[in-house]
Parts: C-alpha cells; sequence; structure tokens
C-alpha cells in the first residue's frame, strides 16, 4: 500500500463506521417510537383508556402520541444547543440512552384495571420522554453522517440515518406480528404479549450504545472546536438569523412525516383492524402488510440518496412528492377493498414517493444551515417539521373517519400537506456539493431560499452541482 492510498483507506473505513452507526442507532431509535404508534393503534386504548368508551378511548390513545410531538422541539433545542456546543457524538449517545430507557418502562407500567387514571398518566410522561429524546436524535445522526462523506456522496451518506425510520417501522411492526401471530395470539397479546416489544429494547440500546461510541466526532465540530469558533447560544443566533429558512425547511418535511404517521404509522393498523369499520381484517396480516411496505420504504429511501447525488436534492424531493400526490387516493381505496394484498399494494405504491421525499432530507438540511449552527438548524426544523406534519395526524384522521365515515377525507388532509411541502420545497435553493467547513461560514449565510441573493461568486455557485 502507497502511502497515500493509506488515508484514503482510513477514510473509507472511518465513512462506514460512520454509516454504520448512524444507522444501528436511528433504527433502534425508531423501533421504540413506532412501537408506541403500534400499540396505540391495537391496544392502549382498552388498556389504558377503557372507561372512556371506544372511540373516544383510541382518540386519545392518539393523542398521546401527538402530545410527545409537542415536546420534539424541547428536544431539538437542548441538543442543538449542546451538539453546537460540545459535540455531535455526545448528544448520539444521550439520546439514545433516554429513548431506550423509557420505552423499556413503558413495558413495565401497570394498566387502568390495577393502577386507576395512574396508569394513563404515567405512559403519557414516559411518551413526554421519548418525544424529547426523538427531538434531539436525528440533527446528530444526521450530522455526523454529511459532515463525515465527501462532498459528491453526501446523498447516499445522509440516506443511512433517513433509513433509520423505515427500518425502525419494519422491525416494530415484524416484531409485534410475531407476538399477535406466534407468541401471543388473541386476549396474551392484551394480557401480556404486548409489553415484550417495549422490553426488547433493552437489548437493542446496548448494542446501538456499543456501536455508536465507536465512532470519531464529526470533522466540522472538531474544526470549530480546535479554532474555539463555537456560538455561545447558537438557538438565539439561528432564529436571529434564518428563522424564515428553518419555517420553509419545517414545511418541506410536515407533508412527508403526515403521510409516513398516517399510513405506516398508527392509523392504518387501526381503521383496517377495527372490527366494526369497513375494513375488518385481523391484526397480523395488516402488521404484515405494513412490514412489507416498510421494507420498500427503506429501499426506496436508499436509492434516494444516489439520486440526489446525481440529480440534486430539491429535484428528488419534487419528484417525491408528485408520487404521493398521484397515490394517495388509489392507496386509500386499495385499503378500502377489505384485501390485505391489496392493502400491501396500496402502501406500497405510496411508500415509493414516501422515501424520495425523505432519503435526501440529511444532506440538504445539513446544506442550508451554515456551521455553527448547523445542528440547531437541523435539528429544530426537522422537530417542528414533525410537530405540523405528524404529531396529531392519527387523530386528525380518526376524527375525519368518525365525522364523515370516508378515509377519503384523510386523503384531501394528506393532499393538502403534500400542496403545503412542495410550496416550501420550491422555495429552498439546491446547495448540493457547497463546503460544509467552518472556513465557508461566510458563504454558508446566505442564499438558502430563493427569497435571497445567493451567496459567492459565479464560479461558486457552480461547485453546488454534482456531475
Amino acid at each position: 500500500m502507497t502511502s497515500a492510498q493509506a488515508p484514503a483507506r482510513s477514510a473509507a473505513a472511518t465513512q462506514r463506521r460512520v454509516a454504520m452507526a448512524t444507522v444501528v442507532g436511528t433504527t433502534i431509535e425508531w423501533y421504540d417510537f413506532f412501537i408506541y404508534g403500534t400499540a396505540a393503534g391495537l391496544v392502549f386504548s382498552q388498556l389504558f383508556f377503557a372507561p372512556a368508551g371506544a372511540e373516544i378511548g383510541l382518540l386519545l390513545s392518539f393523542a398521546t402520541v401527538g402530545i410527545s410531538f409537542v415536546f420534539r422541539p424541547l428536544g431539538a433545542f437542548l441538543a442543538g444547543h449542546f451538539g453546537d456546543r460540545i459535540g455531535r457524538r455526545a448528544m448520539l449517545v444521550l439520546t439514545l440512552l433516554l429513548m431506550g430507557g423509557t420505552t423499556s418502562l413503558i413495558g413495565l407500567l401497570p394498566t387502568y384495571e390495577t393502577a386507576g387514571v395512574l396508569a394513563p398518566v404515567l405512559l403519557l410522561v414516559l411518551r413526554i420522554l421519548q418525544g424529547v429524546s426523538a427531538g434531539g436524535e436525528w440533527g446528530g445522526a444526521v450530522l455526523m453522517a454529511v459532515e463525515h462523506a465527501p462532498r459528491d456522496r453526501r446523498g447516499r451518506a445522509g440516506a443511512f440515518p433517513q433509513l433509520g425510520v423505515p427500518l425502525g417501522m419494519l422491525l416494530a411492526s415484524g416484531v409485534t406480528a410475531l407476538m399477535t401471530g406466534v407468541i401471543a395470539p388473541g386476549p396474551a397479546f392484551l394480557e401480556w404479549g404486548w409489553r415484550v416489544p417495549f422490553l426488547l429494547s433493552v437489548v437493542l440500546v446496548g448494542v446501538g450504545y456499543v456501536v455508536r461510541r465507536s465512532v470519531d466526532e464529526s470533522p466540522v465540530f472538531a474544526e470549530m472546536a480546535a479554532r474555539q469558533q463555537r456560538t455561545k447560544v447558537p438557538v438565539v443566533e439561528l432564529f436571529r438569523k434564518h428563522w424564515l429558512l428553518v419555517v420553509l425547511a419545517a414545511l418541506v418535511f410536515a407533508g412527508n412525516n403526515a403521510a409516513g404517521y398516517m399510513t405506516t404509522g398508527g392509523f392504518v393498523i387501526s381503521y383496517a383492524t377495527d372490527p366494526d369499520g369497513p375494513v375488518g381484517l385481523e391484526r397480523t396480516p395488516v402488521l404484515l402488510a405494513i412490514t412489507g411496505a416498510a421494507a420498500l420504504w427503506a429501499l426506496t429511501t436508499y436509492l434516494s440518496g444516489y439520486l440526489a447525488d446525481r440529480i440534486g436534492r430539491k429535484r428528488t424531493y419534487l419528484i417525491g412528492y408528485g408520487s404521493l400526490i398521484v397515490t394517495v387516493f388509489p392507496m386509500f381505496l386499495l385499503v378500502d377493498s377489505g384485501d390485505a394484498g391489496l392493502l400491501f399494494l396500496g402502501l406500497a405504491l405510496f411508500t415509493f414517493g414516501l422515501g424520495l421525499a425523505y432519503g435526501p432530507q440529511a444532506a440538504w438540511y445539513s446544506e442550508i444551515f451554515p456551521a455553527s449552527v448547523r445542528f440547531s438548524g437541523v435539528a429544530i426544523s426537522y422537530a417542528l417539521g414533525a410537530v405540523l406534519g405528524g404529531a396529531f395526524a392519527p387523530t386528525i384522521a380518526t376524527a375525519l373517519v368518525q365525522s364523515t365515515g370516508s378515509v377519503h377525507a384523510v386523503g384531501v388532509y394528506l393532499l393538502g400537506m403534500f400542496v403545503l411541502a412542495v410550496a416550501a420545497t420550491a422555495l429552498l435553493r439546491d446547495r448540493t456539493g457547497i463546503d460544509l467547513g467552518v472556513e465557508n461560514q461566510a458563504e454558508q449565510e446566505v442564499g438558502a431560499t430563493l427569497l435571497e441573493r445567493a451567496g459567492g461568486s459565479r464560479s461558486n455557485t457552480r461547485r453546488y452541482t454534482i456531475p
């Protein structure tokens, strides 16, 4: 091996370790988060909100899913502040431990039958802590991946932490299907089987902790620390200089998040398995269909990273949202068929656009925010997008179905979210390939939206495009 080859191989090895650490960690984080949504759609209304009755109990169950989103900005503010002050890696480890600990405790909670009103109160507290963790985790994971990557492979590198969402959904629905179909079918799942997926988090977090501790700090943050250029209060600077960018970035994500939580999330599970509803399928076939759709979601998310490196982040996003707009009503028609195979087909068609409008997000967010406030910018934009899009989406969808008697009202709601996201996407500038280093702070500070002049000279602007 020549002296020139050694650094290249070392850099490639580092990038592989970072990719593994981000995808493993985010998969575990989102497994924990989705397990709650799955259980909320299947059993929590009976276990924790039974006195409210079936319909109100289901709304309350989904409301606890939404309330956790309200606290995600708090997690993003905290993780963003300390991530820009003390480093990306420390935040990754802390958020993983917080998520795993709260998830495991949910598996040990007493139900309303044994503890009365204390049971739903404890459930809500633990769900809030899950929201704080989820709000802070994503920003650190994507910056570790993107800031370690060469500029012409950021889309692919950023797709790895994005994979954690569909892979977490796949794992959550797969484990739940195993419980409902094999290990604890029927009444056994309601009695004790629902607890097992939550308690499994202890093992998964142990694996994630070891993997995440093995990676080096982001080179951009290491350079900021060496130069002592860290911002004292990153959040204040972010909103003073870049508030419009935060709003637009949040809206870009809101449409995708609404789609994810109402389809592969808890709403479709609840709607399709409701014995008094128009579909009336068994739990296990629906969970298997969602597991298969999550696998396709993961595939398109990963492929979108390659596409974003070829044609840019913005074009990939617009193709993804175009696909979601075209397939939203056919998807609900197939769900309403009452056939598990057609339900899978509908979700599979829908998740194609879901992946394309999600995979490039890590790279795009990282490239539009300047280095000094980058963690705060990506984390807070993501958390606000989640509040606007996914916080109460299952609750809204359930209320729409209960009031109109038709799932197609949910399609209209989603269509509105997609149009809003497309408008925000159109107003952001694609900055593929921009130098992310601290020395390029001045150029990073301006030109991220079409409402302001692009930074840099004509020659600098050219390098944003990957051939």
